[in-house]
């Protein structure tokens, strides 16, 4: 038989490949299917959807419109939490999101990149941690890796790259301290998600 990167390929070793290559075109048929349910303007609707994929969370949690996902098994999100539009959630690597946690509009959030150091440019997966009361700003990246700390803020188009200590406020490309959040307690509620969003 042929070879497949410079091993024989045999019958022993075809069907697993046939059978992942199935899985995966599922997956990502999956993941299509999520991206639609992610336009249609009605919560509880993308809800179920979202809880069917597998994404741990609960009915007061909100997920906006045109959010994207790999991996929805591998998320989890807080009670009382945003993620605003047109999120992107990496749950490859593990991400577990907070409680009463604001995640803005267009934020990105990796679990995996490929390692350019690597002659098959493989993965690297890495878990995201973001804690209760975090305010992250819109069009922010969070790379794999990154421990957000309870109370944290992240400034709008921000690039985090290492972990943010507790109650802290970062900014820039890549985001450095900038400040403390001058809160005593963190103890406040996001309200309801703005409708048919």
């Amino acid at each position: 038989m042929n070879s497949y990167i410079g091993k024989p390929l045999t019958w022993q070793n075809l069907l697993p490949k046939i059978f992942n290559r199935l899985k995966t075109i599922l997956l990502e048929f999956w993941l299509m299917i999520l991206k639609w349910v992610g336009l249609v303007p009605i919560h509880t609707f993308r809800k179920v959807f979202y809880f069917l994929s597998g994404i741990n969370m609960t009915w007061t949690t909100t997920i906006h419109t045109g959010a994207e996902f790999f991996n929805p098994t591998g998320i989890s999100i807080g009670k009382d939490t945003i993620i605003g539009k047109n999120c992107f959630l990496d749950g490859r690597g593990k991400l577990t999101i907070g409680s009463h946690t604001d995640i803005a509009t267009d934020v990105l959030i990796y679990t995996d990149q490929h390692d350019v150091h690597s002659t098959n440019f493989t993965n690297q997966f890495a878990p995201v941690t973001i804690d209760d009361y975090v305010f992250i700003g819109p069009r922010a990246i969070v790379l794999p890796g990154v421990n957000i700390g309870r109370g944290a803020v992240i400034g709008a188009g921000a690039i985090v790259t290492k972990n943010v200590p507790e109650r802290e406020i970062w900014a820039g490309v890549p985001a450095v301290k900038i400040g403390d959040r001058k809160i005593d307690k963190l103890d406040y509620k996001l309200g309801r998600p703005v409708l048919f969003q």
